[in-house]
């Protein structure tokens, strides 16, 4: 599993004019099977996307995110070998 952490680096009027875009690719995130979670940074400062896939894959995909493409935000991507889980969430182990 994928914790992929981004930061805000433009102001937020300039995020703001990318979001539109940014929820289509997080939608086709969730469509491809890859996304298992995401949500905002409280304070708003960015957000995270619990992802699965191949580290090649994750790549590939943050790297078409707007956000990324427009230069409004950066990724750090940590792989986390998830070794066990509260019941009903065993999945997060593959």
């Amino acid at each position: 599993m994928f914790i992929l952490s981004l930061n805000y680096t433009a102001d937020m009027s300039e995020v703001n004019r990318h979001i539109g875009p940014h929820m289509n690719w997080v939608k086709d995130g969730y469509d491809k099977g890859l996304f298992l979670a995401s949500g905002r940074k409280n304070p708003r400062t960015g957000g995270v996307i619990f992802a699965r896939g191949t580290r090649a894959e994750i790549e590939t995909l943050v790297a078409a995110d707007p956000f990324t493409i427009h230069g409004v935000a950066d990724y750090d991507i940590t792989e986390v070998a998830v070794t066990r889980t509260a019941p009903g969430l065993e999945a997060l182990t593959q």
